[in-house]
């Protein structure tokens, strides 16, 4: 039984395409949904990075505030979390802290050299995480 699911969302709508599986989940279980965006700012010389920092957190957060309504529209109990640093990391560790019992992600589905070269969130989330995790791969 699922009571608490953590929705990492990286603000494409690639990743948003897991929302309505988790409206169905939610609904089914009764589950609080939060959704988390992880900001990172990347900075360069002669950018002031506190403010860069600040600029990233606050897109975030408006971000999340038309995904959190959306849920809400169709009466899922959901809140919004913003953390920053490594997207990850920092998906894992929110889980494990806040004892989530569902973590639901969307993959990009990269593979080969693009994986390699960009990485994969989900992969290192799935490898990592202490909690079950739902990838949804969409088409």
């Amino acid at each position: 039984m699922f009571k608490k699911i953590l929705v990492p969302l990286d603000g494409s709508k690639l990743a948003e395409k897991i929302l309505p599986r988790v409206e169905w989940l939610a609904k089914i279980h009764g589950a609080e949904v939060t959704l988390l965006r992880v900001a990172l700012a990347h900075t360069f010389p002669g950018m002031d990075p506190v403010q860069h920092q600040l600029n990233a957190v606050r897109e975030a957060e408006e971000y999340l505030a038309k995904a959190e309504e959306w849920m809400r529209g169709v009466g899922v109990s959901v809140k919004t979390v913003v953390r920053y640093g490594n997207d990850a990391q920092e998906i894992v560790d929110h889980a494990r802290d806040r004892e989530f019992d569902l973590i639901a992600m969307s993959t990009h589905g990269r593979t080969g050299f693009t994986q390699f070269v960009l990485g994969s969130v989900a992969n290192k989330v799935f490898n990592t995480a202490t909690v079950p995790i739902l990838l949804y791969r969409p088409t």
